[in-house]
């Protein structure tokens, strides 16, 4: 396969700016190019250091100089921002984390390099290792970067921990100096951290030069160390080396070594070490040292280069790959465990290192064919075929791919900044099985057959063990073979390199990661210039496609790029300043198969269903056979299909298409398939069966119907239909099939009919008889038919003798196959209207008579046509055209020439002198054989180089009556010149070459044709000389415009300048003494030779040179801003500017025009920056480019790596465009009046911009004369004119000019006399004088003013500070509070739930009427226990029996009795509700409480009720409807309206409990929390933490918490510690301890807080009983202060008891009951602040701005979010296990009601179900916390849930808000919310809809079950009698009701009724008094 190479983007802008960066010039974001598309980057202001990625990708850690970076995947977006330098710092001095570190040098700010970035999910912590402070590493958390998670070296009051240095200098502390780590987990170990540092001290290029020569780094920073990493344990071994303090884990180079052994570490990696090499058929491979399946260890592998010794000329540097064993599980195990006793290995023990060697073999490997510094590692699995045969895929192998350089010969330090320009690099692949192999061999080589040409003991490592290998009889383990051991010699270092031959080389290669995918290699490989090379190898390791993007113009690429974890089609990879997410491969640029798998692009295949190209897990059921198709198996294998037959007749009827599909496609069996014709005409296909190892498949459809066929073309005999066959509904595969006519054919081409029918693609036959051609031949009815084309008749042309116009003549034609026309009459047919008589001579001849043809032309050819007299439209074939030729001697003749030439054209013609004109020779005359001599008018040019060559154009007449007349007729003198054929025009123009001159002459030229003509003018052979070439320099991009100077320049017809005889200068112009061209462009510096080049002869002076120069370089531009108006002076930076002739600048996209710059010197250019177009504000930088000598400007330091045709040019300099500056005088005044004669000084204020201008660049004027400018600041300048000004302008305008842009700000007014001079000081004075005393008065005032303001912003500043800080804390908090508290809640008796029975009561009897309240609650029961007194709620529809004197029982059970059978009667009930309803002194309390009684009374028959409940909802319903609709159970005014509530109530509890409870509860719990994080004033309720804005603390109030240490004999608890605030009474601080010691108990079981006592041990001796108010409570304002903690000043920890007190406390009841004229607690009563009562004190808190504080609504409700959210989405959520029955029904119901009605407004039912279920049962909730739990609902909780209770309204209700700065906070503060909240609702109510319909049986299924349940709680007799009072009350108006409704009164129920009045009417009274 040939490699393929795409490259190219088109650039676009970048998408955003982040933050602090939207200042830096954004780079521009290439568009896909081939298979690479940038999809997100970020931009750091400084340099990149270092970045990686969590475990899921979905965070990316940056470390650049001073800066760390925490963005969020996969966007790139900033999350936190973390400086970390610059510091105070010195590399001579320990870092001052060491205690007691003293150091005697100058410390400096120094940059802190990242030097490591490693994360450690495990411990959730970010080792960041920085180049400051001797290379000191934090532990920073992976959630957050901002936070230390682990301070070290740790502080804090414990134990001292020492700290050495060496467990604080752990990375290299030089920003050029290498440091690369691993963090290490094993089973059973501690964490563990890897790192290899570059040795950075004494006598290493890194150490500063200074006398001391004082070395931290020795000692303290070995080249490799294993170091503790475990955050969690001891941190006095943090970072300590991880063995012992006597066996160091380290590997350090002795002093003396260090300068052979420079090592710079490239990367560090795991690998899993692979099983023993096993060969063919699983037989152990030869010369294998290891067992097959042996398990594999782990190991850790350090890449990097031994560097180059500075001092030696012929050292190079040597790329190592070095290993440590890290053990595997048993080895950990064995080692780790007690029986074996072993210890870890030490790092030197296992180290093991040898050379990588990546070039060509041979002799001279060290020379230039090797690549010897290695750059970038990647370990990958990939498929590596050792030999070019096999077809059969590779299996995939553990590889090492690693990235060479060419390193330069050292001169100095090789380090990052060492290397100069791009290097040949090349990529090489190793086998990690090959590296393992030699590793075993070379330790049996040194233990067991010592050979020193293998292996060697590195004696230069402190650790080592000795200085040579030496035999043992022993017996090496696998183990010891592969991690070597205690007792052998270390560390090892292997001496024959493993070799590698590069599989791609290229020039400046920085980076590589590698993907294996579809049995192809992916090679991603980052370049010095910023672009990312993609390719693709085969399993040999051939490139077959290569692509490219540049990701950031000129920076490097990072040597490490990762693959997204949690999706490996994403590469992340950092250049200098950026950081990049990359889609490896953009597929869907490809449309087509064929353009996708022939892209080679390994990441692409064909989705053969979806008809696409795609990433294969994109593709739907891409693992099931031929879904998807890989670039692997070729583009013969994608899909296409044959139709049979391809070719239809359009006479035939056709029912089926057989279509036959190739390539890789499903198997299409039971698939839905169709075949598509277009035009939306699609018919039914089925596929065949076919065996499954069948290459092909057939598919049958159905023929496209007759009356779909489309329109032939007019031009066309056919017409091509194209079909596609579609699978589910998609186009898989398409293929045309073509419908002829052959009657079409003969209609289409009528000259050549039958041969067109005869030769046609398809089959056709032409009758004779009809002279049709037909498909079908019975159609030809009997006549001879024709199969042939050469059969037919046709015209043979014959060539007839030119006539003159007007002259009559016979043609004859001869006719071929006439046989089969010989009858038919004919016509003859010239083209023209008239037709003339055909008569057949013969068989085969044809004669036209008397033809009389005319034209007007010089000649004309008419066509020669037989047609059939009777078909008018049928011709005889005529395939080659016969023409006859007619002539008109009277045009195109003007000479005797031209007349008499014709006569080779068998014109007969004659010249007549006599009128001078040419007519025919009718007469056949005799011809003159002479004409008058050749006139010659005109010759040019006049000039020619004596070589001869020039074109000569000779113009005249008579010049010849043919070419033969002048071959030799012209010359020039006594010099021949030749004239050309093709460019004589007979008798007018001669075009000849002329000869050689032997010396330089001037004549005439002569034509001499019979006579010979003259010319006037004169013709000179010249001979050209060059002198010298102006510029003889220029830049090697070309364009240089360069003058040839010279004598005689302008001679000859052609003209070439030729550079190095291969390039021309272009452009050329010329003179008699110079010819100007522009310079072509070369690719090297080089000089040239110029040759000009006269009539392609030799070349005239050969010494004339011309030396290109290396381009000239632009480095900077500056400034970088420019204002719309354009016209500001940009100054280029850089060099070589003087051998540019002409430079212009162009900024695209919004420059309007190309501006033209000006050299001033070699290094200095000037461009005014073009005015801007299409700008809006804030547009993003735009590219900006540069021409030089009209070539674009290119940087050549960024040498691409693609051919120059390939490369793609980004600009390298941005301009970023602003508003034009605004200014205007000091007051802003528009005359400034000025008196001649005086000096003028202007006072001009500028407003602010962001354009930085500099003083040069602002020109003011007035009039025409400059104001001199003086000083300029951001924000005035100030000028001055000392010129006189002219006095005949009385008015002058001031003009100030940046730029182009030129403002006009005010109109100087020259001023008059002396007297008025004086008239003005004197007013002046007098205005002066009044204007003093008013600004001291208003200086005075505004003095006060600015003092409040300023207090007041200074406040408002400090509160918007506070409150981002109290909503992060408050959250933080309240979750960990809501943790604790969620965890101690027992799920089943945690939360103090209501039984149903009390549940029911309090829902049904929520205080409607005066009834409850007086009866139903009985007083309290006090019982005198621990537990505090236990309220029981002893409801009389609670009891047991029905308490009634025995005496009444008789009668009234059976009054009750009767009654209850009465309202068991549909009817009557209906009845009954109707006629109180009708009342009007019954009032709603009295609706609400019948209602409540009638669902007690019914509560056993559910069903019953919910009947009764919807016959009178449809009374409602229609009583509504013939209204307003939509006000229809919006408030409870009717008996129907409170069933319907206390329905809902019974339905949804076990919902209530099961799911809203627990978030409800929650929610609660969260509400008290936050309030209770603040201060509240006991006495106004009012707290700092509310959502309700009346019930606001207004007030700064500082409180401080403080834990307590209480005891309380009590709620199963001895002791607890209570956070209590400072400002808390004494009554608040007991609820709080109450509320500690009894959370898990309910509320009626509490005691109560006057029931107890706090004593407060102040020693051990003194104590005291803290009370709200004593004898030492303060006064303040004439009220008493409550007292708090502050006030008995009990310190943080204080120990107090708490205990049941013997004696009430009657001085003080309910704290929030006190008389606010004679106490307060925290502030006054805003009523009392009046302005004259007013202390010092208040006033002072008082000139805070009240409504300052209303933030803290919205930190409250920021940290309640998420609990509020909870319960809502729990409120409208459905329970699949437990569906809402009662709820569908009932809106099945409302709707059904709307339809009967036909109320189709969708708005109309919304209502209706809110005002039924949210509104009508969860506001009712949500109000009423008390109806669900047994808890403590205070007056601010209650506020508090209000303000969530309107916001769940708002969410229900379909009518947008109305929102503006005075609408109440209560609807303002969940505004936001509102929307989202919305949707919530919507979609509870169409899932609702959408649920399955419910029956009858199924809805009275269900309430039986509910009725069961709750069967015995409620006492139903009690209910009845209170239902009776009512039927007793309106005892008259219900007879009326029973009297007058027809029902009832058949079935007498008013009797009954009565009955039921005559049983209980003489006992109720009596009765129940007694009761």
């Amino acid at each position: 396969m040939v490699p393929r190479d795409r490259r190219g983007a088109n650039q676009v802008l970048s998408p955003d700016r982040r933050l602090a960066f939207a200042l830096f010039p954004l780079l521009l974001l290439p568009a896909p190019v081939g298979g690479l598309e940038v999809q997100h980057k970020f931009v750091s202001p400084t340099a990149t250091n270092n970045f990686a990625l969590d475990q899921s990708g979905g965070k990316i850690y940056l470390a650049a100089v001073n800066r760390l970076y925490q963005l969020s995947g996969p966007n790139l977006t900033l999350e936190v921002e973390e400086q970390v330098g610059p510091e105070e710092d010195s590399p001579l001095c320990h870092a001052p984390q060491l205690p007691q570190a003293s150091c005697e040098h100058a410390k400096k700010p120094t940059d802190n390099y990242n030097k490591l970035l490693q994360p450690d999910p495990e411990q959730g912590i970010l080792v960041v290792c920085g180049s400051v402070y001797q290379g000191f590493c934090q532990l920073r958390s992976m959630d957050n970067i901002s936070v230390v998670a682990v301070a070290f070296p740790p502080g804090g009051d414990g134990d001292p921990v020492t700290v050495f240095p060496s467990m604080l200098n752990v990375a290299a502390n030089h920003a050029n100096a290498s440091t690369v780590g691993l963090v290490l987990r094993q089973p059973g170990q501690d964490t563990r951290l890897l790192v290899a540092a570059t040795y950075t001290g004494w006598g290493s290029p890194f150490f500063p030069r200074n006398q001391n020569l004082e070395d931290h780094r020795f000692e303290n920073t070995p080249e490799i160390a294993i170091r503790a990493l475990n955050a969690r344990g001891d941190l006095a071994r943090l970072f300590t080396f991880d063995i012992n303090p006597s066996d160091d884990n380290i590997f350090k180079i002795k002093q003396g070594a260090k300068e052979r052994h420079r090592l710079n570490f490239v990367r560090a990696f795991l690998h899993r070490g692979s099983p023993g090499p096993v060969g063919e058929k699983g037989r152990p491979s030869k010369g294998a040292l290891l067992p097959p399946g042996r398990p594999s260890g782990s190991y850790a592998y350090l890449a990097l280069n031994s560097e180059a010794n500075a001092r030696e000329k012929e050292s190079h540097s040597q790329s190592l790959l070095a290993r440590i064993c890290l053990g595997d599980a048993a080895e950990a195990s064995t080692l780790n465990g007690s029986s074996g006793g072993g210890e870890t290995k030490k790092l030197t023990e296992s180290y093991i290192q040898m050379g990588l060697q990546c070039g060509k073999a041979g002799p001279g490997a060290a020379g230039g064919d090797l690549f010897n510094r290695l750059v970038s590692v990647f370990p990958a699995s990939a498929a590596l075929q050792a030999g070019a045969g096999g077809s059969s895929p590779s299996p995939l192998e553990e590889l090492l791919f690693g990235v060479f350089e060419k390193a330069a010969p050292p001169a100095g330090f090789p380090g990052l900044g060492g290397r100069q320009g791009l290097q040949p690099s090349a990529l090489c692949v190793f086998r990690f099985s090959e590296i393992e192999e030699a590793v075993r061999r070379a330790r049996h080589s040194c233990f067991v057959a010592p050979d020193s040409g293998l292996v060697t003991v590195l004696d230069s490592v402190v650790q080592g063990t000795g200085p040579a290998c030496e035999k043992r009889k022993i017996q090496l383990q696998p183990e010891q073979l592969d991690c070597g051991a205690a007792h052998l010699q270390h560390p090892l270092s292997i001496l024959q390199p493993i070799k590698a031959r590069p599989v791609f080389t290229s020039t400046g290669l920085t980076s590589v990661a590698v993907s294996s995918i579809n049995n192809y290699t992916v090679v991603f490989l980052g370049t010095a210039n910023g672009r990312l090379l993609k390719i693709n190898l085969n399993s040999s390791m051939k490139v077959i496609s290569r692509e490219s993007i540049t990701v950031a113009y000129g920076e490097p690429v990072h040597p490490l790029m990762q693959f997204d974890p949690s999706d490996s089609s994403y590469l992340y990879l950092m250049t200098s300043h950026q950081i990049a997410r990359v889609k490896v491969s953009s597929c869907d640029q490809y449309t087509t198969c064929t353009e996708c798998l022939a892209a080679a692009d390994a990441y692409c295949g064909w989705c053969t269903l979806e008809t696409r190209c795609s990433m294969q897990y994109e593709c739907a059921n891409f693992l099931e056979p031929n879904f998807w198709i890989s670039t692997s198996e070729g583009v013969h294998q994608c899909p296409s299909m044959t139709i049979i037959p391809s070719e239809i007749n359009i006479d035939e009827e056709n029912q089926a298409l057989i279509i036959q599909i190739h390539g890789n496609i499903p198997n299409l069996n039971g698939m839905k398939m169709s075949c598509d014709y277009g035009n939306d005409v699609t018919t039914v296909a089925t596929a065949a069966k076919v065996p499954a190892d069948s290459g092909n498949q057939f598919v049958y459809c159905n023929f496209l119907p007759r009356e779909n066929y489309p329109a032939f073309p007019s031009n066309q005999d056919h017409v091509i239909v194209q079909t596609a066959v579609r699978v589910n509904g998609k186009s898989i595969v398409r293929a045309n099939f073509t419908i002829y006519d052959c009657k079409r054919t003969g209609n289409i081409y009528p000259k050549t009919a039958c041969i067109s029918c005869l030769s046609a693609k398809w089959k056709c036959y032409w009758c004779t008889q009809r002279y049709t051609c037909v498909s079908n031949a019975s159609e030809c009815e009997g006549s001879i038919q024709m199969n042939k084309s050469i059969d037919c008749p046709h015209i043979v042309p014959a060539s007839v003798a030119p006539v003159p116009t007007g002259a009559s003549q016979d043609i004859i034609i001869t006719v071929k196959n006439a046989a089969f026309v010989k009858d038919m009459p004919l016509e003859c047919h010239f083209g023209t209207d008239r037709m003339f008589e055909a008569q057949w001579m013969n068989v085969s001849t044809v004669q036209c008579s008397n033809v009389l043809l005319y034209t007007s032309e010089k000649r004309h050819l008419f066509p020669v046509n037989l047609q059939l007299r009777e078909k008018p439209d049928r011709f005889i074939d005529s395939p080659q055209m016969m023409t006859v030729e007619i002539y008109n001697c009277a045009t195109g003749s003007a000479d005797c020439s031209q007349c008499l030439g014709r006569e080779d054209l068998g014109h007969q013609c004659i010249w007549s002198e006599s009128s001078s004109s040419c007519r025919l020779n009718a007469e056949s005359l005799q011809i003159p054989g002479m004409c008058p001599p050749p006139e010659i008018r005109k010759i040019e040019p006049l000039n020619g180089p004596l070589e001869g060559g020039t074109l000569i154009t000779i113009q005249g007449r008579n010049l010849g009556r043919r070419f033969s007349d002048v071959i030799s007729a012209v010359k020039i003198g006594s010099v021949k010149c030749s004239p050309l054929q093709d460019r004589y025009i007979v008798s007018e123009e001669i075009v000849c070459w002329t000869g050689e001159a032997a010396e330089e002459f001037s004549d005439v030229v002569t034509v001499n044709v019979s006579r010979e003509g003259r010319s006037r003018e004169r013709f000179s052979y010249v001979l050209p000389v060059v002198k010298f070439i102006s510029p003889s320099t220029g830049p090697k991009a070309g364009g240089t415009k360069v003058t040839i100077v010279g004598n005689n320049l302008h001679v000859g017809s052609a003209l070439r300048v030729m550079v190095n005889s291969t390039k021309e200068c272009r452009d050329l112009s010329r003179t008699d003494t110079t010819i100007t061209c522009t310079m072509p462009g070369v690719e090297v510096t080089a000089t040239v030779r110029v040759c000009v080049q006269f009539e392609n002869k030799s070349c005239i002076n050969d010494n004339c040179t011309f030396t290109y120069e290396k381009n000239p370089v632009i480095t900077n531009i500056n400034p970088q801003k420019s204002q719309v108006s354009g016209g500001r002076i940009i100054t280029v930076e850089g060099i070589g500017f003087l051998m540019a002739q002409n430079v212009s600048m162009v900024v695209h996209t919004i420059g309007k025009e190309q501006t033209n710059c000006k050299v001033h010197t070699d290094t200095v250019i000037t461009c005014p920056s073009p005015a801007a177009s299409n700008l809006t504000m804030g547009s993003k930088p735009a590219p900006v480019d540069f021409y030089i000598n009209g070539r674009l400007y290119a940087d050549d330091s960024l040498s691409p790596l693609e051919p120059p045709e390939d490369a793609i040019h980004i600009s390298k300099f941005h301009l970023e465009y602003y508003a034009d500056p605004q200014f205007f005088t000091a007051k802003k005044e528009k005359w400034i009046k000025h008196h001649p004669g005086e000096p003028l000084t202007l006072v001009i204020h500028k407003e602010p911009d962001n354009l930085g201008l500099e003083s040069n660049e602002y020109e003011v004027k007035i009039g025409l004369i400059s104001c001199e400018i003086q000083i300029v600041s951001d924000k005035v300048i100030h000028c001055s004119v000392n010129e006189s000004f002219s006095t005949s302008e009385r008015q002058l305008p001031v003009t100030i000019q940046v730029g182009k842009f030129i403002q006009t700000i005010a109109m100087v007014h020259l001023g008059g006399s002396e007297t008025a001079i004086t008239v003005s000081i004197v007013i002046c004075s007098i205005l002066l004088l009044l204007s003093i005393v008013a600004l001291f008065v208003f200086c005075t005032k505004s003095r006060r003013a600015e003092r409040y303001w300023q207090k007041t912003l200074l406040q408002m500043e400090e509160m918007e500070s506070q409150i981002r800080e109290e909503i992060r804390k408050g959250f933080a908090e309240l979750q960990t509070d809501m943790t604790d508290l969620t965890k101690e809640l027992n799920r089943s008796q945690g939360i103090p739930f209501l039984e149903y029975k009390y549940f029911v009561t309090r829902t049904f009897f929520p205080k409607c009427s005066s009834l409850y309240e007086e009866r139903y609650i009985l007083p309290s029961q006090h019982l005198n226990s621990q537990m505090g007194s236990h309220i029981q709620e002893t409801h009389p529809l609670l009891l047991g029996e029905w308490k009634i004197p025995e005496n009444c029982r008789p009668n009234m059970e059976e009054g009750i009795a009767l009654f209850s059978t009465l309202l068991n009667n549909k009817h009557f009930l209906i009845v009954f509700v109707h006629a109180l309803e009708q009342q009007k002194d019954f009032a709603v309390r009295d609706r609400c409480n019948l209602a409540s009684l009638l669902t007690i009374a019914l509560h056993g028959k559910l069903e019953y009720y919910t009947s009764i409940m919807k016959d009178l909802l449809v009374d409602l319903i229609d009583a509504s409807a013939s209204k307003n609709p939509k006000l229809m159970l919006r408030r409870t005014e009717s008996v129907v309206e409170k069933m319907l509530t206390n329905w809902m109530s019974i339905c949804m509890y076990s919902f209530l409990r099961e799911t809203v409870g627990e978030p409800f509860f929650l929610l609660l719990c969260a509400i008290k929390q936050q309030i209770n994080k603040g201060s509240i004033d006991a006495i106004t309720g009012k707290a700092r933490y509310t959502l309700n804005e009346e019930w606001l603390l207004r007030e700064n109030i500082e409180a401080k918490p403080r834990n307590l240490n209480v005891s309380f004999q009590g709620c199963g608890m001895d002791s607890l510690s209570v956070r209590v605030m400072d400002t808390d009474t004494l009554s608040q601080v007991k609820e709080k301890i109450l509320e500690a010691f009894c959370k898990n108990i309910p509320y009626s079981q509490w005691p109560r807080v006057e029931d107890v006592d706090l004593e407060w041990f102040a020693t051990s001796t003194d104590s005291y009983i803290l009370r709200d108010l004593d004898d030492t409570s303060v006064m303040e304002d004439g009220r008493k202060k409550l007292n708090t903690l502050a006030h008995y000043k009990i310190p943080e920890g204080a120990s107090l008891a708490m205990s049941f007190t013997d004696k009430k406390d009657t001085t003080l009841s309910r704290v929030k009951d006190l008389d606010t004229e004679k106490y307060f607690h925290l502030v006054l009563p805003t009523d009392e602040l009046n302005e004259n009562k007013k202390s010092h004190r208040q006033s002072h808190r008082k000139k805070v701005l009240p409504e300052i504080y209303l933030t803290r609504l919205l930190s409250t409700k920021g940290t309640l979010q998420k609990f509020l959210d909870d319960l809502f989405k729990a409120i409208l959520s459905i329970r699949e296990d437990k569906p809402p029955v009662a709820i569908k029904y009932f809106f099945d119901f409302l709707e059904e009601q709307a339809e009967k009605r036909g109320i189709s407004d969708p708005d109309t039912l919304h209502i209706w179900k809110t005002n039924s279920l949210p509104l009508r049962f969860w506001v009712n909730i949500l109000k009423n916390p008390q109806f669900v739990f047994d808890i403590d609902k205070t007056d601010h909780i209650d506020a508090c849930l209000s303000v969530i209770a309107q916001a769940f309204i708002d969410a229900c209700s379909i009518s947008d808000l109305q929102l503006g700065k005075d609408s109440p906070t209560n609807k303002l503060l969940y505004a936001k919310e509102i929307p989202e909240y919305r949707k919530i609702v919507q979609r509870y109510y169409k899932q609702i809809h959408d649920m399955p319909p419910l029956s009858e049986q199924e809805m009275n299924a269900h309430l039986a079950e509910e009725s069961r349940k709750c069967r015995n709680e409620f006492n139903t007799n009690v209910a009845m009698t209170e239902i009776y009072k009512y039927a007793k009350r309106y005892r008259n108006q219900i007879v009326n009701a029973l009297d007058s409704n027809p029902t009832t009164r058949r079935t007498q129920l008013q009797h009954k009724f009565e009955q039921v009045i005559a049983l209980m009417e003489d006992n109720i009274y009596e009765c129940c008094s007694e009761a």
